[in-house]
């Protein structure tokens, strides 16, 4: 997707299709598109030749002109390009406030500000971590107050607001709100920002362009300017409110009394400064302020009006001509015998509130009286509901006039609190108990302390004097639960010289730079003997000297050719100081401010090294000296005839006519090793000293792993290099069998054996039929192949049957056992009954008879069949087992 402004070169602007010739136009006009690319071409050339004379004097200022340090280039380039950045600012906001005459200046100047803070580097500060909002860190904006913050801040910052809700309200919130850091405008937790988008909302993460704005997505914005205006934003994504509607309409004035005029959309209403002249409410007089919006104010006017009655006149004002008196009406009732006891009012006063069936006091009772005569009372119990409010307390005295007695019974009253209760009148108030509220206050850091408290307690009104996130002030608001709003205090940070000052929020002042003054430094110069150059004001101690110091050299008729050093930082040694005690710590050396003597002439003159192997430069001071080593090693041939000497450059004594490649009595002798190559796969190194010719066949024995990796054993050197790969495994291998497990849990039956073993098991298995009676040996690679499967057969089939009938009759033998059994429990119970009523009705001793032996061993045969039972069980078991250990 090409950007807003790729795209807009790509088509025409607005108005450049006005007045194009129809087809039958004729063909002496110029063509739009001739006309358009002679426009285009004359402008590139008028832009070329801009840029150009821009760059001719920006070359000659700084060929003219000696820039003391880095830094102030880099302001140059700071402030060339602030400056474009403000004039570009200024040229785009520039329409929104021609042709008018009363813009929308605040709503302007805001859009102004939040694009200004965007432009400069490091001016958007997040307030939730008081850091720089960088052009690559995703960040969120406010939709009230537009302030930009980091999206891992305000994600934080909700999912904390949502959770200390949830902490100090003890009803669960469905969707918990949480509010903007600095204006608390409230968004619900379904707002809570999960995505990085632009500022118009159009495209997720944009990717940061050099030549747009950070975090836009370079396309137009428009959203909606307002609800009376149907017109969107023209300006390409921007951050902060969108400036007023720039569109042309044609409108009249508020009272519509002037003609249409083109004006602004953001300024449509105008007022034309003649008078209004519209009736007012009062329906007499008309509106004398000047053409205005809206409807107009009440009259201010005061007429002689009359009451709803008619009987009183009074000045009142003209906006609110009802009123009412304060007079009782009077007028006699059409009873004919009572007057009406409304005050002032209009219309008919009614029929007498006497006439008709009445009540007696307590309602019970109704008669049919004249309105000349009191209603008696009835002589029954009043009955109605006290003054208490309760169902169950009613008045007790007879019917009567006038309000009933107090409630006088005793009920169980609870303090405010709940915790304690109390004997009182049923009249009179709850009384409050001496218990202090222990519950923590809204803010979830101070105690109730409230005697006697219902469980509503006041907020706290102590002060929260917690520190904020600057670190310098204390939140004076009342204390409060969640964090606190942002340090709502400026700072004004200043250059050396005080001369320009730049804002900053308070908390930044600490890790903002100074701004950058376009004042010329005031400090005295470092150096008093060469002329000091003009640079800037700066932080710090002003730049070293860096001219020639050109003072004479002694001992030499050079002159100095090193930078000023008369002003030099130096860093002293640190003396030996003795410490009184392990507490005493030692002090940091201190850089101090110092005039160096010139160094030694260092002018190049040529000569030899000590091994004569090149001419070098050396500097002036050190010709009376003896010639130097070059650095380079020696590199003569050693008596090896493989090496060559390793010394650093040194003298050598040799005689005439003798090679100079070759090594002297003071070269180094050669005690290497031999280095010619070693055979493959042999890494011992050769026995003998550096030597010529072929060297010996390795005697060193190596230690190898079989390839079972359980036995190590030992090989030649000479046989295994020179042995090829079947030797090489031949060799490594243990010739015992291979311990490794197939994939059925057999061992390998092959020897010692490298790679991986053979998936085929010869072991031959045993295999059974389901119900384990038949049994077959079969290799391990059939069962495993599932092509082998015992079925049961013919005998199987009718032993199983055989089992299931034994089964049954042991089950059916066990339940006639029990029929029996409760038989025989039923007979003994009946027994014992009988001779309960025998011994009742005989009044002697009578002895009783003991039971047979046979009526015992009765008793003992369901126990004997149960056990008889439980033996053949286990006997079937046991010998089920032992078939299928078989």
């Amino acid at each position: 997707m090409n950007s807003a402004w790729t795209q807009k070169v790509k088509g025409q602007g607005r108005g450049r299709g006005r007045g194009r010739g129809h087809a039958g136009a004729t063909p002496d006009l110029p063509s739009p598109g001739a006309t358009m690319g002679s426009e285009n071409k004359a402008s590139s050339e008028r832009r070329f030749a801009e840029i150009r004379s821009s760059d001719r004097e920006i070359a000659q200022r700084l060929s003219t002109h000696t820039l003391s340090s880095d830094e102030d280039d880099d302001d140059d380039d700071d402030d060339e390009d602030g400056g474009k950045k403000m004039k570009v600012l200024r040229s785009a906001l520039s329409p929104y406030t021609t042709h008018t005459g009363s813009s929308v200046v605040d709503l302007l100047d805001q859009s102004a500000h939040f694009l200004k803070e965007v432009c400069e580097s490091g001016g958007v500060t997040c307030l939730i971590c008081i850091s720089t909002v960088r052009r690559t860190q995703p960040v969120w904006s406010c939709v009230c107050c537009f302030c930009m913050l980091h999206l891992s801040c305000i994600q934080k910052w909700a999912r904390d607001s949502a959770l200390l809700l949830s902490l100090t309200t003890e009803d669960s919130v469905k969707d918990p709100p949480w509010p903007c850091p600095k204006c608390r405008f409230e968004y619900s937790a379904s707002q809570t920002p999960q995505r990085y988008l632009c500022y118009c909302g159009k495209e997720v993460e944009p990717e940061p362009n050099p030549w747009l704005l950070p975090h836009s997505c370079g396309q137009v914005c428009e959203r909606a300017l307002g609800d009376t205006c149907t017109h969107t934003c023209l300006l390409l994504c921007h951050p902060g409110p969108c400036p007023p509607c720039p569109q042309m309409v044609s409108v009249s004035c508020a009272c519509g009394k002037s003609p249409a005029v083109p004006r602004r959309c953001s300024s449509s209403l105008w007022s034309c400064r003649s008078p209004c002249g519209r009736t007012l409410r009062c329906g007499t007089h008309s509106c004398t302020h000047t053409c205005h919006p809206g409807e107009c104010e009440p009259c201010p006017r005061v007429s002689v009006q009359k009451c709803v009655c008619g009987r009183k006149r009074e000045e009142r004002p003209c906006a609110s001509p009802e009123w009412h008196c304060e007079q009782v009406c009077g007028r006699t009732l059409s009873c004919g015998n009572h007057s009406c006891e409304r005050v002032c009012h209009a219309g008919a006063c009614g029929e007498c509130p006497r006439a008709g069936n009445r009540c007696c006091p307590c309602g019970k009772t109704r008669i049919v009286l004249p309105c000349t005569q009191d209603v008696p009372t009835c002589g029954d119990t009043c009955g109605k509901r006290l003054e208490c409010g309760r169902l169950i307390h009613t008045c007790s005295m007879r019917c009567h006039h006038g309000p009933c007695e107090t409630c006088r019974q005793e009920v169980e009253k609870t303090c405010r609190c709940g915790r304690y209760t109390r004997l009182l009148a049923c009249h009179k108030e709850d009384y409050t108990c001496d218990t202090k509220c222990s519950k923590l206050r809204s803010c979830s850091r101070h105690h109730c302390k409230r005697k006697c408290c219902a469980g509503t307690c006041p907020p706290c009104d102590q002060i929260c004097n917690r520190m904020l996130g600057c670190r310098n002030h204390r939140c004076p608001a009342a204390c409060h639960p969640g964090s606190c709003y942002p340090c709502p205090e400026q700072v004004s940070v200043s250059c050396h010289c005080g001369s320009t000052v730049v804002t900053v929020p308070c908390g930044r002042e600490r890790s903002t730079r100074p701004p950058r003054c376009k004042q010329i430094c005031r400090k005295p110069p470092p150096c008093p003997d060469h002329n000091p150059l003009q640079h800037r004001c700066h932080v710090g101690p002003c730049p070293p000297c860096m001219q020639i110091c050109a003072r004479p050299l002694p001992g030499c008729n050079h002159t100095c050719p090193a930078s000023c050093h008369r002003e030099s930082i130096v860093m002293p040694s640190n003396p030996q100081v003795v410490l009184s005690g392990p507490w005493e710590q030692r002090s940091a050396p201190v850089a101090v401010k110092m005039s160096l003597p010139c160094p030694p002439c260092a002018l190049p003159v040529p000569r030899s090294c000590l091994g004569q192997h090149e001419m070098f430069d050396r500097p002036c001071h050190t010709l009376s000296l003896p010639s130097v080593s070059c650095g380079r090693v020696c590199g003569r041939t050693l008596s090896c005839g493989n090496h060559s000497c390793s010394l650093e450059c040194h003298h050598v004594s040799s005689s005439p006519g003798s090679d100079s490649s070759q090594a002297g009595p003071e070269c180094v002798s050669c005690d290497q090793g031999c280095s010619h190559p070693r055979p493959d796969g042999c890494s011992h190194p050769c026995a003998l000293p550096c030597h010529s010719g072929k060297c010996p066949p390795c005697g060193q024995t190596l230690r190898k792993r079989c390839h079972c990796r359980i036995i190590s054993l030992y090989i030649q050197c000479v046989k295994f290099t020179t042995a090829d790969d079947e030797g090489k495994q031949l060799l490594m291998s243990c010739q015992n069998q291979c311990p490794k497990q197939l994939v059925c849990g057999h061992r390998c039956k092959l020897l010692c054996h490298a790679g991986e073993c053979e998936r085929s098991c010869s072991q031959r298995v045993k295999i059974r039929c389901p119900c384990k009676r038949i049994r077959k040996d079969v290799p391990c690679v059939r069962v495993q192949a599932q092509e082998c499967v015992l079925m049961c057969d013919e005998t199987c089939r009718e032993l199983q049957k055989k089992q299931a009938e034994a089964l049954a009759a042991e089950e059916r033998a066990a339940l006639d056992q029990e029929m029996k059994q409760q038989q025989l429990e039923l007979e003994l119970f009946q027994n014992r009954l009988k001779g309960r009523r025998k011994k009742r009705r005989v009044t002697s001793d009578v002895d009783s008879d003991e039971p047979s032996l046979w009526s015992r061993l009765k008793i003992l045969l369901p126990l004997c069949g149960v056990l008889l039972a439980v033996a053949v069980f286990f006997l079937l078991r046991s010998t089920n087992e032992e078939t299928d250990r078989e």
